[in-house]
């Protein structure tokens, strides 16, 4: 759906309950052409709402018994002599088989629920091409996102919209009421030149997720090459040691939190490029360049890939100790310490290190968690903005804080051991530390109150270099106007 989709009106939007003036006369009768899949699962959706219908197929004795049976199966004529409002539930290639009700269908209502099976196979939307063939007709498109599967279940799981378009106000309020009462949000797109892109909409793959997974696939490719250079190709070169068994679990388990973490300071980066930009121009009315606006608008996705990364490395850690190869190294170890006559191997800094590490990444992990359950739309619809916002924002900063912290435990001292650095290479945590912390380090020049105070003033509408009018007292007692700067 394109941005502008959402802040369209919702067409009846008022409860139906009680008000006679927007329910649909009781018992109202709808017709049915076709006899599919969709066509069964909207008879049933009718029937269960209150409506009697009447479905229209060329063979009814053999379809009868796919239907509910308080539907009425007839032959397709028949159908459309008892009802005004008709859902074409048929493929286009087979509406002219519909041109010979012609006549009978004149000053109907048809409502087109048909979709493609590529996205602009036509160059006419489906419903434009029903109309030409029905010029006596009132067509309106409607119902086609929503599945045969939804249409079962009724509209319980989650938020249903049905998009409708129509060049008659009154036919769209039409369907728009029997969309309501079968439990639907209807949502008006304009005019029939809607309806090309209301039928694309089904045919877009997660549109979305486009931009974020080719980020954190490069960005993994990025990291894995790395890693896999540092612990693979490092000791075969130097050390003639074969370290290709690591491949699998030990570079993609370095690599995961490198691509969680990084992904994570990358939902937070655009905001602080935004505050940047508002500050600089001093003005919130400025627009954003396109690349700042969809990074913006992608961040949501871009914080959902970062919680799959980070949950991927806490599986992944967890089984570490369950490789055979583990298990031969901790006894080469036990080994060469009895060899050595060494009695105790605790060092406490190391115990130190390895607990507060584990630690503090449950904890990341458990924020993480909280982002991605609040970014669903049934657990955000019960939010308010203070709230939400609290957990998406000022949460979400103490994850990335907490999330440094993991790493910097991580890492310790061993970014000062020159043995770290593998063919000149320093650490991979070295590296993701990057723009987490100008991320970090950007919140906190912005909590500064005089940093702060202007952010505010400028996203409640002041304006640098903006002339605002004042009146001042003479010498005389009278008053005088002038005008001054807003900045100064």
């Amino acid at each position: 759906m394109s941005r502008g989709d959402m802040a369209k009106p919702l067409l009846g939007h008022q409860s139906m309950e009680g008000d006679p003036s927007t329910t649909p006369a009781a018992g109202r009768t709808i017709g049915v052409l076709g006899s599919g899949d969709f066509a069964r699962s909207l008879a049933i959706r009718l029937v269960c709402s209150g409506f009697k219908v009447v479905v229209g197929s060329r063979n009814p004795k053999r379809k009868a018994g796919l239907f509910p049976s308080a539907a009425e199966v007839t032959f397709q004529a028949e159908a459309v002599k008892k009802t005004d409002v008709i859902f074409v539930a048929v493929f286009r290639e087979h509406y002219s088989t519909l041109c010979d009700l012609a006549d009978v269908l004149a000053g109907k209502i048809l409502v087109d629920v048909s979709n493609n099976t590529e996205v602009n196979h036509h160059k006419e939307s489906n419903a434009e091409y029903l109309a030409s063939l029905f010029p006596a007709c009132t067509v309106v498109k409607g119902f086609n996102v929503v599945s045969a599967w939804t249409l079962q279940s009724g509209a319980r799981d989650g938020n249903k919209q049905v998009l409708i378009c129509s060049n008659n106000q009154e036919a769209k309020r039409t369907v728009a009421e029997i969309a309501q009462v079968m439990g639907f949000t209807p949502v008006d797109m304009g005019c029939m030149s809607s309806a090309c892109e209301i039928e694309n909409i089904p045919l877009r793959l997660l549109p979305a997720w486009k931009i974020p997974i080719l980020l954190a696939l490069g960005l993994f490719l990025c990291f894995f090459t790395y890693n896999l250079i540092r612990q693979v190709i490092h000791p075969y070169i130097r050390e003639q040691k074969n370290k290709l068994y690591k491949i699998p679990i030990e570079v993609v388990n370095t690599t995961l939190p490198c691509v969680a973490y990084v992904m994570l300071s990358l939902v937070y980066l655009p905001g602080v490029l935004a505050a940047c930009s508002q500050l600089y121009y001093g003005t919130k009315y400025r627009r954003f360049p396109d690349w700042l606006d969809q990074w913006l608008q992608h961040r949501k996705q871009i914080g959902l890939l970062s919680f799959f990364c980070a949950a991927l490395h806490a599986v992944y850690s967890l089984c570490l100790p369950m490789r055979r190869s583990h298990r031969y190294q901790l006894i080469e170890t036990a080994v060469k310490q009895a060899m050595e006559k060494k009695m105790n191997i605790w060092v406490e800094e190391e115990v130190w290190r390895m607990e507060i590490y584990i630690s503090v990444g449950i904890i990341a992990l458990g924020l993480l968690s909280l982002l991605a359950i609040t970014s669903l739309p049934s657990i955000a619809n019960s939010l308010n903005w203070r709230e939400f916002s609290f957990i998406q924002s000022t949460l979400g900063y103490i994850a990335l804080v907490i999330s440094t912290l993991h790493t910097l435990t991580y890492g310790w001292s061993r970014a000062f051991d020159e043995n770290q650095y593998k063919f000149y290479l320093p650490p991979t945590y070295t590296l993701t530390l990057l723009v987490p912390c100008t991320v970090i380090l950007a919140k906190i020049i912005f909590i500064l109150p005089c940093i702060r105070q202007r952010l505010l003033r400028i996203r409640r509408g002041w304006e640098k270099g903006r002339y605002v009018k004042f009146v001042l007292p003479s010498a005389t007692g009278e008053y005088s106007s002038g005008e001054t700067s807003s900045n100064v």
